[in-house]
């Protein structure tokens, strides 16, 4: 199996400059999907904590300070792709055949014709060695990789973001893939956490980490500072260099060392140690980057990839970015939290500023003040420091139209939209000015988490805290009304709760031992239960199947919602490698 995946990879991507297609390996099998015939190169060079990112730059999502003029926003799908029915007959069968065939090359030809007709044979990341007749395996440490950690994906796949391959709905928690790590692997920081049961800031360089992260309609996976992303393409948010949509874990080749990663509505974002990227096309960053601060040198960076016309990406420019690109941010030190939404980024120094950027319609998300940001739809496309937030913030958290700072005391801001009640302030009005939530503030909160309209905060007790739209039960209060205020989850009131997430309307609380609960909107199943109604107001535990007694019982360790789909990653701790 290993020979028959690895040849057929290599002569249908020798292919890519003849046929803009490319096969990889994926459940043992080549899977084919529409791709530029251009080939792009990428070697890392030393940088600390960079934030990098890519995408579609509309409302300046990427934060770089220009528009081009005259961009259309609407996303252009390439011609190939909608030629429809004839193109995929043709993909199909010539996957096959050249499936049948690869055996039989040898694997000098293989080579030859990718070095003569300009390609590469890429590693898509996925092993045929598998933990069971199923799973792939996705990462082995070259070191005491004794615990199995696997990924696990449901909900609505139309755009390939649960990464089995198809167009698809996962009804419940399915497998995609596992991984071998080390017995002292990490959680990767993730938006809103102080990590009080996550990695320390600095850990060690030689300690694993991992984490996930979901989009609105696309998924990524880090592994020991490299990632996977894959799902909706447009605008450029998995940072491939194209805008077509990837239906298998993909490693992105163009930054290493990341820590952690935020993925939006049409863009995605990534925190790193170190991780200058170059292509062989062209120079995508600045080979120095440094801001002046206090007299002396330091380096900073972001990297963001997708869509940017709103000033999203922080890259000056309201253009897309195919591929990940720093973010020459004018903040002081480095940056040690990032979070995004639909449209518009936060970022948190170590020394505990706020900066913002993307799109604010007047609603006041970015608490730069009122009036909304300066380009065309509210854009501002270079980040900018929140000088009215009066105290060091210590993570971020942005909703769909409004954002909250925690600080490393616990204490909760929050400013922007406040329709829904968003703001936790027992008013409907919107406010530009951070401000701290009144009924919060004799409480230490560790994690908040920010959905569409509403929010989940997670105290040092173990006890959640939800409030703003209800609609779709995403409050767990057994109602779809608005909450003005926090109110304690009294459904969760026996659990001791870890880890908190929302989706767009959905939300999701990891205990103490390892249970997964789920509620709000259900109707993509993106609560992972079959059978429950569209509307799910109360927290319900998410099941698992036992396919594979051997591993043992799946203890969640982390969770990240979308749109209409949701990931998991679960340690199997029955099972040593």
């Amino acid at each position: 199996m290993p020979r028959r995946s690895r040849h057929s990879s290599a002569v249908c991507l020798a292919l890519c400059n003849v046929f803009p297609i490319t096969v990889s390996p994926s459940m043992g099998r080549p899977y084919m999907y529409a791709t530029s015939s251009k080939v792009t190169v990428a070697s890392p060079h030393g940088r600390w904590k960079d934030y990098w990112a890519w995408g579609s730059f509309a409302v300046g999502r990427l934060g770089g300070g220009a528009r081009r003029e005259g961009l259309d926003d609407s996303i252009k799908r390439e011609k190939m792709e909608t030629d429809g029915a004839f193109f995929f007959i043709f993909s199909f069968f010539f996957s096959l055949l050249i499936a049948d065939l690869a055996p039989s090359i040898p694997p000098s030809l293989c080579n030859a014709m990718a070095h003569r007709l300009g390609g590469a044979v890429l590693a898509r990341g996925i092993s045929t060695k598998t933990t069971s007749s199923t799973v792939p395996l996705l990462w082995q440490s070259p070191t005491n990789p004794s615990s199995t950690v696997q990924l696990l994906s449901w909900g609505r796949g139309s755009s390939g973001q649960l990464g089995g391959g198809i167009e698809e709905i996962r009804f419940y928690p399915t497998t995609l893939a596992s991984l071998f790590l080390p017995p002292d692997f990490r959680l990767a920081p993730v938006s809103g956490s102080l990590n009080s049961h996550a990695p320390s800031p600095s850990p060690a360089p030689e300690v694993v980490e991992v984490g996930i992260s979901c989009g609105l309609f696309h998924s990524s996976l880090l592994v020991d500072g490299r990632f996977w992303i894959w799902g909706k393409g447009d605008g450029g948010r998995l940072g491939l260099g194209h805008e077509n949509s990837c239906f298998v874990p993909t490693l992105n080749p163009y930054v290493d060392g990341v820590r952690s990663l935020a993925l939006g509505g049409l863009h995605s974002t990534a925190l790193t140690r170190q991780g200058d990227v170059f292509t062989c096309l062209f120079i995508l960053l600045i080979m120095e980057l440094f801001v002046i601060h206090n007299g002396s040198t330091t380096p900073m960076a972001e990297v963001c990839r997708g869509y940017g016309g709103f000033g999203a990406l922080g890259h000056s420019v309201y253009t897309r970015e195919l591929l990940p690109r720093l973010v020459n941010g004018s903040w002081s030190g480095k940056i040690s939290h990032l979070a995004t939404s639909g449209t518009h980024t936060a970022a948190v120094s170590e020394q505990g500023e706020v900066y913002t950027w993307g799109r604010d319609e007047g609603d006041g998300r970015l608490g730069l003040g009122g009036g909304g940001g300066p380009g065309e739809g509210g854009a501002l496309c270079v980040p900018s420091k929140v000088v009215a937030l009066p105290v060091p913030a210590a993570s971020v958290s942005c909703g769909g139209f409004f954002s909250m700072a925690l600080t490393s005391e616990g204490q909760l801001w929050s400013w922007g939209a406040n329709s829904n009640y968003e703001l936790g302030r027992g008013d409907r009005v919107s406010d530009w000015r951070p401000r701290p939530v009144p009924s919060l503030e004799d409480i230490h909160i560790i994690q908040i988490a920010s959905g569409g309209y509403h929010s989940l905060a997670l105290t040092d007790q173990g006890k959640v805290f939800s409030w703003g739209h209800g609609g779709h039960g995403q409050l767990g209060h057994s109602s779809i009304q608005n909450q003005k205020v926090p109110v304690i989850i009294e459904a969760l009131a026996d659990e001791h709760a870890i880890h908190v997430a929302c989706g767009g309307s959905s939300s999701a609380a990891i205990t103490d031992k390892g249970k997964l609960y789920m509620w709000g909107n259900s109707k993509d199943c993106q609560i992972g239960i079959p059978g429950l109604p569209e509307v799910q107001p109360l927290p319900v535990e998410v099941k698992f199947l036992m396919d594979d007694v051997e591993l043992g019982p799946h203890h969640v360790l982390s969770v990240s919602i979308g749109a209409s789909h949701a990931l998991c990653l679960v340690l199997r701790p029955g099972h040593q490698t």
